[in-house]
């Protein structure tokens, strides 16, 4: 007869729990410090090139390591009891539905990035869940991810009062790689002016991240019960504030007030007018210092005065301390009264929405004195003034992001289903452009999601967004009673981040995109709504399967992560080999390691085609060329629309005299680029070059195909170039399209051998100066000067000046004045 414990169940319920106490701390101090971290790799921008990989590939290292621990957590934690629960499991078809768009993916690097990093933002979704499940899991997220942006926004200021290095020396030691001795760009001058930035390096997924950041803190200092509490957040609103209006973001200031209305309704009225007030207050404080503020930084961006600095320091301290005082007096004196005198409003339906609607109303009002020339901008520093004057919807801006998105939509036509995988805009942008602009992003969100998984994809997550907002919506009502919901936070990030996304390309910053996953995750944790039936909780006795198959994934995931992170590793030791002149064996070491961790990769592939067609070049040993050939082909089957490999393929072929073959290419590449003016230009000028040897072989058939092939990519030109002047006045085309002087001097050769003379001389004098230094300005000039004598016509001046410069050009144009074709 055997003896049984009979607190055997108690003692393994306690070890159990002391398991998943343990496992619960290592998983939160990981998630803050991820969020310390993130931000300072440039906001993990995934700008599809190797110089922005490194630090995203760590990310996925981290992701991969708290999915490992997470999946252990889960073995104690995890039951599909509610809906939140059958969500953890229902995120998996966001990344999935990547895997599947990328079986036919316009660029394979892009498409498996993409898909790595929506595995990142479903582990950080899981933990949005369940760490957040209790109310110190949710304090430690929610307080991680404020003061974190607090630190983000006093680094911002750091920089712009003009203490780059002193804030860097702090952060250097976790942050990307800077070549100076400060954080790049974290302050930087465009054409609108000096501009804050802070990590991000571009100011308006600055002002993005700043919206959420300030509504947040507001919503604290309403809900604090703390006094030191509320003095902390109350103290940071001016600085938020004044780095909102630094970011010069007239996008930012149009979403503001679109996020507040979508926060305000879920207050209570007296919250809401509360919440206002306490907006209304911190913004006058920081109109009055703002002037002041924005003349210090402009003139520190100039040059470093350490007193200037002190001052603006100094004004702004004050002005936070002020602010944070009052903050207090309003919550301590004000709020109550206000809670008292709207009580009997709470007892109506739609109080909550009174509210805003009057806020809409006050707002349009505010918008027409900005606007309208009243006098009211004349308070504001005249950079900020002009920024705010020129919002209208006739701006270059919004014209085109207005073109953006109908070339996305003209992308999504061709992909329709499943999309053309992670990176399609960036890809694939150039083919379906309207005008030849330069932007590798779709600035909106779900339009460039589209482009990459189609509708499958969309509707997966609209359809995974929509179910959590439904979960938030109605545990909030059902909670109506409990005013103070530290949680509300993680909706005002995440709305904000939605909301501004859809104008710009917000998304794009990995950590962005990971913050945004987390709130989701954790809007939906611990909430009273959204019980499963029994039918599901049945399923419960195989709870064991989901931990085990997410243990195995992270395992596998991690080790891809560090094979990309190593890969990224030896390509940066190539590099810096081949920039230190080393030999060819000593950059294939560490190059062909990168190459088979992460092979076809364009830019490790291009390096390695380029070193190998310079040795073709100076050796001359073919097995240099067909290693470039064969690399080139292999890396085109996997990257069709990649431009570097086109334009090695372009420069092999070049090598071995392959002129049709080089003219083929072009011409057909012309269609992926449509508005790439070197296209025509190569086409034209091969062309011309291609007629010239066969009329020097006496096969004008040949001879008159490719010169009339060179015309009719002109008059492509010459249409094109019409399309443009259609553009409005205020948008602009983006790069140079038209004729250019190598166009030019081709196609007045053309006329020039065909008698033409009239139409030779039009394009001979074709952006024509003296400047004889140029050797192509100096045959145009020859050309130009011959054609016109061959009409009885001269320009002595001209010509004076080039036989001056080179008395040789006399006899070279008497040459060709006598020349018969």
């Amino acid at each position: 007869m055997s003896y049984k414990n009979p607190n055997a169940s108690t003692i393994k319920s306690n070890q159990d729990g002391q398991k998943s106490s343990l496992l619960f701390w290592i998983l939160s101090a990981f998630t803050a410090l991820f969020l310390f971290w993130a931000p300072f790799q440039k906001g993990l921008f995934n700008g599809n090139t190797y110089e922005f990989e490194r630090p995203i590939y760590s990310s996925f290292v981290w992701a991969f390591i708290i999915l490992f621990i997470m999946s252990i957590f889960l073995f104690y934690n995890w039951k599909l009891n509610k809906q939140s629960d059958l969500l953890s499991l229902v995120i998996w078809l966001i990344p999935i539905t990547f895997v599947i768009s990328s079986i036919f993916a316009a660029s394979s690097y892009y498409a498996v990035n993409m898909i790595y990093i929506q595995f990142a933002y479903s582990v950080f979704f899981l933990l949005g869940i369940y760490i957040s499940n209790n109310n110190l899991g949710a304090s430690i997220v929610r307080n991680s991810i404020i003061y974190s942006a607090y630190f983000i926004v006093i680094f911002g200021l750091f920089n712009w009062f003009g203490n780059k290095e002193a804030i860097f020396k702090l952060v250097k030691w976790f942050s990307a790689d800077m070549i100076q001795p400060f954080y790049q760009d974290a302050v930087m001058t465009d054409a609108n002016g000096v501009r804050l930035t802070s990590v991000f390096q571009y100011a308006n997924s600055y002002a993005a991240f700043l919206i959420a950041v300030l509504l947040c803190s507001l919503y604290m200092i309403v809900i604090s019960r703390k006094w030191s509490s509320l003095l902390i957040h109350g103290i940071m609103v001016v600085p938020i504030i004044i780095s909102f209006f630094l970011t010069l973001s007239r996008g930012g200031l149009v979403i503001l007030p679109v996020v507040l209305l979508a926060v305000l309704p879920f207050l209570k009225p007296y919250k809401q007018l509360v919440y206002i007030i306490q907006m209304a207050v911190s913004f006058i404080i920081s109109f009055i210092i703002l002037n002041k503020i924005t003349n210090v930084g402009i003139e520190l961006s100039k040059n470093f005065v350490s007193g200037l600095s002190l001052q603006g320091w100094g004004v702004l301290l004050l002005a936070s301390i002020i602010n944070a005082a009052l903050a207090l007096c309003i919550m301590k004196y004000i709020a109550p009264y206000i809670q008292t005198k709207l009580l009997p409003l709470t007892k109506y339906r739609l109080s909550n929405v009174i509210l805003p609607i009057g806020a809409v109303v006050i707002g349009t009002l505010m918008a027409l004195l900005l606007f309208n020339d009243t006098g009211l901008t004349k308070l504001l520093p005249e950079n900020i003034k002009t920024r705010i004057e020129n919002i209208n919807f006739q701006q270059h801006s919004v014209l085109e992001r207005g073109t953006f998105y109908s070339d996305a939509i003209k992308l999504f036509k061709d992909y329709p289903v499943s999309g053309a995988g992670g990176g399609a805009w960036s890809a694939l942008y150039e083919k379906y452009q309207n005008n030849p602009y330069v932007s590798r992003q779709a600035h909106n969100f779900f339009l460039q999601y589209l482009v990459e998984v189609g509708i499958i994809g969309l509707i997966v997550l609209l359809f995974m967004i929509g179910w959590i907002f439904y979960l938030f919506i109605r545990n909030q009502l059902k909670n109506d009673s409990e005013s103070n919901n530290p949680r509300f936070i993680f909706y005002i990030v995440t709305i904000s981040l939605l909301i501004h996304s859809m104008i710009d390309f917000d998304l794009s910053y990995v950590y962005l995109g990971i913050l945004l996953f987390l709130c989701l995750g954790a809007m939906i944790s611990n909430i009273d709504v959204g019980q499963l039936s029994g039918k599901w909780t049945a399923i419960n006795k195989y709870k064991w399967i989901y931990p085990s198959v997410l243990i195995i994934f992270a395992l596998v995931m991690f080790f891809n992560s560090t094979q990309l992170l190593n890969a990224n590793s030896n390509f940066r030791a190539a590099d810096s080999l081949g920039q230190n002149n080393k030999s060819i064996n000593e950059i294939f070491v560490p190059l062909n390691n990168a190459l088979s961790q992460h092979p076809y990769h364009p830019q490790y592939a291009d390096f390695k085609i380029d070193i190998l067609l310079q040795a073709y070049s100076q050796t001359k040993d073919e097995r240099y060329y067909n290693d470039a050939t064969a690399l080139i082909q292999q890396t085109l089957q996997r990257e069709p629309r990649n431009r570097f490999i086109i334009e090695k393929k372009i420069s092999a072929m070049s090598v071995k005299g392959q002129l049709p073959e080089v003219l083929a290419l072009i011409n057909k590449e012309m269609v992926n680029f449509p508005w790439d003016i070197s296209f025509y230009e190569r086409s034209i000028t091969i062309g011309f070059e291609l007629g010239e040897k066969a009329r020097q072989e006496k096969n004008n058939a040949l001879k008159d195909q490719y010169w009339n092939q060179s015309i009719e990519v002109y008059k492509q030109v010459q249409a094109k170039t019409k399309e443009l002047e259609a553009l409005p006045k205020e948008q602009l085309q983006g790069r140079a399209f038209g004729l250019t002087k190598n166009m030019a001097l081709a196609l007045g050769n053309i006329d020039l051998i065909r008698g033409n003379y009239a139409a030779a001389e039009n394009f001979f004098k074709f952006q024509l100066t003296d400047q004889f230094d140029d050797p192509l300005n100096k045959q145009m000039a020859r050309s130009y000067l011959a054609t016109l004598q061959k009409q009885n016509k001269n320009d002595q001046a001209l010509l004076n000046k080039l036989i001056a410069k080179d008395p040789k050009e006399k006899d070279e144009i008497i040459k060709l004045v006598n020349a018969t074709f």
